[in-house]
């Protein structure tokens, strides 16, 4: 391991486990454990895989207010969030580029926000200059991540606290687990139903040793965990999206309530409102799509994307086998004339045309619980 990468609280029991360790958002992490990335991918959408994913930053906002403060920097109705429940949300510039993107949960008396590992420094400081003077900003450098994910996940948990059951997607609380106060919350990045857990880091080891104890899960790594996202239709952000994507190019507008679109009852006020209103209005000069090929050769990301009389369409930014389809997946960049479904494309892989068409995203069916 260099000695410039962090270690999360949980990397003894990944040597422990024979990891394959890797760099990754500075943190040496692991990409996958002895059975294979293969394995571990359909273990996860079979069983429950548990995740180690303490690389990423947690954060609370504190203070009335806080959820008005946080619409300043962000597309997204936090106002109207209800308690202990979730929301996907994006930090926009002003040209309406992407930040990062964020998961933030109202709790009782706080803004429960999670950012991504390699932008959560900058994350924070974004908060406090912006923020900062409207609520309190406080990083939780003291908790680890856990992510248990897959249609058994919440039998396995459940044998730790049942209360978990009564969770829905996109829901949390708070939850004793193996003897421990954790911060729960029915998501994940993988399409299949799951749980996120936020433990105290001096505890985190022992309740991944609890979990893994359960006869449905298995230690998963970064490898799966991004054929499971790609699966999914789910987008790593420094790839898919990015300071130069919008929302409306990333084919993000989901998360942006109407009461934040023009015309609602808070409309804009945040970076890049006027662009992203623009954009809603009269479209974009781009749109991500899904790509999924009948070929067995494996697209990924930088490859070009043309069409059949080889124009320039775009570029693939995330791509691999989808092993529970057994077909090459990718996302990408193309035209508006090019995004319907169906179309028909081709990806150059190392100077080959591989055929392509535009599917509707997931390529595999979500299966979040929903109650």
């Amino acid at each position: 391991m260099s000695t410039d990468l962090l270690t999360t609280p949980l990397h003894a029991l990944h040597i422990e486990l024979g990891a394959k360790m890797v760099p990754f958002g500075g943190y040496d992490m692991p990409v996958q454990y002895a059975t294979g990335i293969l394995a571990e991918h359909r273990h996860t959408r079979t069983a429950a895989g548990l995740f180690d994913v303490s690389h990423m930053g947690q954060v609370l906002l504190k203070g009335d207010g806080a959820d008005a403060a946080l619409e300043t920097l962000v597309p997204v109705d936090i106002i109207g969030l209800a308690p202990f429940k979730q929301r996907y949300a994006l930090f926009t510039n002003e040209q309406g580029g992407i930040l990062d993107d964020l998961m933030v949960t109202r709790r009782a008396d706080d803004l429960f926000v999670v950012v991504n590992a390699a932008c959560k420094e900058q994350d924070i400081a974004h908060l406090q200059q912006h923020i900062g003077q409207r609520c309190t900003v406080q990083p939780l450098p003291d908790q680890a991540l856990l992510a248990l994910q897959g249609p058994q996940a919440v039998d396995a948990l459940a044998r730790l606290n049942p209360g978990v059951k009564d969770l829905v997607f996109m829901t949390g609380g708070h939850f004793t687990l193996d003897g421990t106060e954790c911060f729960v919350t029915r998501s994940g990045y993988t399409g299949e139903d799951g749980f996120e857990i936020s433990v105290p880091a001096h505890r985190a080891e022992s309740l991944a040793r609890a979990l893994l104890a359960q006869p449905e899960v298995k230690p998963i790594g970064l490898g799966a965990r991004d054929t499971l996202r790609l699966e999914a239709g789910l987008c790593l952000y420094g790839h898919d999206i990015d300071t130069t994507t919008t929302p409306v190019e990333g084919a993000l507008t989901w998360a942006i309530q109407k009461v934040r679109r023009a015309g609602g009852e808070r409309a804009g006020g945040y970076p890049g409102a006027s662009v992203i209103d623009a954009q809603f209005a009269q479209g974009a000069g781009r749109k991500r799509v899904g790509l999924i090929s009948t070929e067995r050769m494996p697209v990924r990301e930088g490859a070009q994307v043309v069409a059949e009389d080889g124009t320039p369409l775009g570029t693939v930014t995330s791509g691999s086998l989808g092993p529970s389809i057994n077909q090459p997946v990718a996302l990408a960049y193309v035209g508006p004339n090019h995004a319907a479904i169906g179309t028909k494309v081709f990806a150059l892989v190392r100077d080959k045309r591989v055929p392509m068409t535009v599917a509707a995203l997931p390529f595999v069916p979500n299966r979040y619980h929903r109650g």
